[in-house]
């Protein structure tokens, strides 16, 4: 296998995907389970003591944001697995095919991961604050690495050099 046809930001993405998808797998299955116990674990304590806490939500739309915010995050696993799968295939990853379903991943992911950070520092949560801190700093890393790197340069196709051309001149001869 060919490593010139790896980017950097292809590889970094891949690095994500690995973290990203068992980790938010797990959580939001922990959610689908049992949506109050699965929101009050550590990766989404901030966002329901925030919901509870300063918003007052009642216990029945307390429920729904711990679905909605299982629905994002599975959302965000999909992309990244669409584009783990899509980066199996070179001419795929040549050609910067995969790069949307990573973009999207790592939008959709900072902005739930920024949401819940901000969330974690108003109700005083410090080592949610810390988890959401660094999954954005990773998110946000990847986005720019992405943003940064030139597309991917392919090797122009040789050029045929035989037969040559004949040189026509409609007008005459271009010595007399």
């Amino acid at each position: 296998m060919a490593t010139n046809s790896w980017r950097i930001s292809t590889v970094n993405g891949a690095l994500l995907a690995l973290y990203f998808i068992p980790a938010w797998t797990m959580v939001a299955f922990n959610i689908m389970i049992s949506p109050v116990h699965g929101l009050y674990d550590l990766p989404n304590i901030s966002v329901a003591l925030f919901l509870s806490d300063h918003v007052n939500f009642a216990m029945v739309s307390l429920v729904r944001m711990a679905w909605l915010l299982a629905l994002g995050k599975i959302t965000v696993v999909a992309f990244f697995a669409v584009f783990l799968m899509m980066t199996m295939r070179a001419s795929i990853r040549k050609s910067g095919g995969c790069d949307e379903a990573l973009a999207l991943a790592l939008g959709i992911g900072s902005l739930i991961t920024f949401g819940s950070m901000v969330m974690a520092s108003r109700v005083g949560e410090m080592a949610a604050l810390r988890l959401h801190a660094t999954e954005l700093l990773l998110l946000v890393g990847g986005a720019i690495l992405m943003a940064i790197e030139p597309p991917f340069q392919r090797d122009p196709p040789p050029v045929r050099q035989w037969p040559p051309q004949p040189d026509i001149y409609p007008f005459g001869n271009p010595g007399s």
